[in-house]
């Protein structure tokens, strides 16, 4: 039976992580791992390249549109009862695009698959804020982090050994099919092993919030999605609309706040939780560059190089298998070292980049690989010591009862950070490309030296808060009590 547990004394705590971890990985692996597969889906469903572009950009618009109250929804109602529903509704999807005879109705089910993802992921940080304290819940931030990080980068490499193994003409199928039994099997465990949420009395869902956090959303991620038929050049107004929504969304929880009603998303999570708000901007920022290299990295190998999907995916192995160790190990630290280990990482992931674009534009065909190896080995590293640690350094302060819509606001920037960078930097691959009468070495090289940018801000962002937080007084916060003034706020 599940227990209700909310004072990190839990005994199946780490039992029922494994079980949100395998479902999150699994559902955030559905942005990426797809991507292999378009070419033989766009054959068998006789599809054009706008309706197919929509199977990989559908999932992850859906995906972002619902997080924030998705969470909010978590918090107030019980987080098991919108993991168990979300997760089953994601296998039902799962099962539903793989077996879609038309291209119509694989979007149909990838937006309805996104949907059930995004009503996952917030739940997977609330529990954690819920079921750990302490050192306990770095760790279990570290695992979560990994999590984050492997299932984004090595999406290429298990969709393209899955098109290896289901070889034929309907092989795509299995893309879809394989999160059926995983789900299945992290559904039952589920139901045995999710602690519930101890709730208090019933709270009503800001639907003036929701609405215009939704559409504000919408407004901004349409255009990039729509990138490559033309969506940012006929749809640039939508950024305007988005920005001006978003900043009534902002007034609106303010003025919901401010009448101790119970807003969507609380503001004084930015202004009063330590953390929050430079740790927010830090992972938009960061997965701007971090989510855009991997398709420039793609097309690169396999249209560049001649490679097989599978060999593309294998070429960026040592970015994927230095993240998930680093990860593991920088939550550990992350209560020691602080802020310096996200610009210790940040640096890494710096160097390693731009290392990794002077080897693909110098470096002869068939010594790519070798030489590329240390320098994805070190950004991986890098990369494994910014998003977990990160995660906690934002999230660990926050109220529990907040848990979810704090986590999946945080997640909606790092979508909406993915979004940017998987729209602007291919798109400058491919303009680079037309002008160097096709360069790849030059197109590759640009782009991925672009995508150092955004980490270089947000490295400026994590210095300038390590400076901040070394003036100050290092006495050890405690949520419960520091935010006593936030929970009385919200009733």
């Amino acid at each position: 039976m599940p227990t209700q547990a909310n004072d990190g004394t839990d005994p199946l705590r780490w039992k029922a992580l494994w079980v949100t971890l395998v479902a999150g990985f699994m559902s955030l692996l559905d942005v990426t791992i797809v991507a292999v597969a378009l070419p033989s889906m766009q054959r068998d469903l006789h599809a054009t390249a706008p309706a197919i572009q929509w199977v990989v950009s559908g999932y992850a618009l859906a995906f972002a549109l619902v997080l924030v109250t998705a969470g909010r929804v978590g918090d107030a109602i019980g987080r098991r009862r919108i993991y168990l529903l979300a997760l089953t509704a994601f296998v039902v999807c799962s099962a539903a695009a793989g077996a879609a005879p038309t291209i119509a109705l694989l979007v149909a089910a990838r937006l309805a698959q996104g949907v059930a993802a995004g009503c996952l992921a917030p739940q997977n940080s609330a529990f954690i804020q819920q079921m750990f304290r302490g050192a306990d819940r770095g760790r279990a931030f570290g695992l979560f982090g990994a999590t984050v990080g492997i299932s984004s980068a090595v999406g290429p490499v298990v969709g393209g050994l899955i098109l290896t193994l289901a070889d034929g003409p309907q092989g795509w199928r299995w893309i879809f099919y394989v999160n059926v039994p995983v789900g299945l099997i992290a559904l039952l465990l589920g139901i045995r092993l999710l602690p519930t949420t101890v709730l208090g009395r019933r709270e009503r869902l800001d639907l003036g919030g929701v609405a215009l956090l939704g559409t504000g959303v919408l407004a901004l991620m349409l255009p990039l999605v729509l990138a490559e038929s033309g969506g940012v050049r006929q749809l640039w107004w939508l950024f305007l609309v988005g920005a001006a929504l978003l900043v009534t969304f902002t007034r609106w929880e303010r003025r919901v706040a401010s009448r101790q009603g119970q807003p969507l998303l609380d503001p004084r999570l930015v202004t009063t939780v330590r953390g929050y708000a430079i740790g927010a901007a830090i992972a938009t920022l960061y997965f701007v560059g971090f989510s855009g290299v991997w398709l420039v990295f793609a097309l690169f190998f396999q249209n560049g190089l001649g490679y097989s999907p599978l060999r593309s995916g294998l070429a960026v192995t040592p970015f994927a298998l230095g993240s998930a160790l680093a990860a593991a190990i920088a939550g550990r630290l992350v209560d020691r070292l602080g802020r310096l280990l996200t610009v210790c990482g940040l640096v890494g992931v710096t160097v390693g980049l731009g290392g990794t674009a002077l080897v693909l534009r110098l470096a002869p065909a068939g010594a790519v690989p070798w030489l590329t190896l240390p320098v994805l080995l070190l950004g991986g590293v890098g990369s494994g010591c910014v998003i977990s640690p990160n995660v906690t350094m934002t999230l660990r302060d926050v109220p529990v009862r907040m848990a979810g819509a704090a986590g999946g606001a945080l997640q909606t920037g790092q979508r909406l950070g993915g979004a940017v960078g998987t729209a602007a930097l291919p798109g400058l691959f491919y303009l680079v490309l037309g002008a160097t009468h096709h360069d790849f070495r030059t197109a590759v090289a640009t782009a991925v030296g672009l995508g150092v940018l955004p980490v270089l801000g947000g490295l400026a962002l994590a210095v300038h808060d390590w400076g901040h937080h070394r003036r100050q007084d290092r006495r050890p916060c405690r949520p419960e009590a520091s935010h006593s003034h936030l929970r009385a706020g919200q009733g």
